[in-house]
């Protein structure tokens, strides 16, 4: 017994064939759902399924009255505020999972203990944990944690809780600096993020306080064409 794929599927593949080669970019848009229910020679609903599951993967947006348009779907974050990568993942409609690459204690060498504000060779917990969204790894989250404010974060179950979870629950986190440039990353931080060494990428160095301690620096890397920061103020 053979299986069949779903006739749907065909115009789903087509279309994300030509947003991934460049032909249909950001802000395209794409045929109607007449043109492509003619072209493959099936329903108008059978396309707008088609049409529904991409819009749903947030890969094209529906305009009343306009048409259906190729969307910008980079993730995307505050600056300001310190969120919970997961919650975020998950507000956009889409699935959150994590790769764990390492979890443990370690000697803090020059840049660690100048980060954290601790000696040379003091213990901290070191985690490594790659963030993807619908299985596509959009961050790499280095991070370095002060052992005296949260003793038990190695104890964590990062597959249930991310480090910002783990973080706040121990100390709610009061104060935030960020730092932004861009990158290019070695060849090992290429391969856990599924990416060629010489695609741009996004780096954020994050030091966070709960009132005057201070309890972690992390690097987090995003590559350039998943990602994208965001950030807003008011002026009184």
């Amino acid at each position: 017994m053979t299986s069949t794929t779903p006739r749907y599927k065909a115009i789903e593949d087509f279309l994300l064939q030509r947003i991934h080669d460049g032909t249909y970019p950001v802000n395209h848009q794409i045929p109607p759902e007449e043109q492509l229910a003619r072209d493959f020679g099936v329903s108008r609903m059978t396309a707008n399924k088609a049409i529904q599951h991409l819009v749903q993967q947030g890969y094209l947006l529906r305009q009343a009255g306009l048409g259906t348009f190729v969307t910008d779907r980079k993730a995307e974050s505050s600056l300001h505020d310190v969120l919970n990568i997961a919650s975020e993942v998950r507000a956009r409609g889409h699935d959150y999972s994590n790769d764990v690459i390492r979890c443990e204690a370690v000697a803090a060498d020059d840049e660690v203990a100048l980060r954290l504000g601790l000696r040379l060779g003091a213990q901290v917990f070191h985690s490594i944990l790659v963030h993807r969204e619908n299985g596509v790894p959009i961050q790499l989250e280095d991070r370095f944690v002060n052992p005296r404010w949260v003793p038990h974060y190695l104890d964590a179950d990062f597959s249930q809780q991310t480090p910002n979870e783990v973080l706040v629950a121990s100390c709610p986190i009061s104060d935030v600096e960020h730092v932004v440039e861009a990158v290019l990353v070695d060849a090992q931080t290429a391969a856990w993020l599924d990416m060629q060494p010489s695609m741009p990428c996004l780096s954020m160095i994050r030091r966070t306080w709960s009132d005057e301690h201070l309890i972690s620096y992390a690097r987090l890397i995003h590559p350039g064409e998943r990602y994208k920061l965001r950030s807003s103020s008011k002026r009184r």
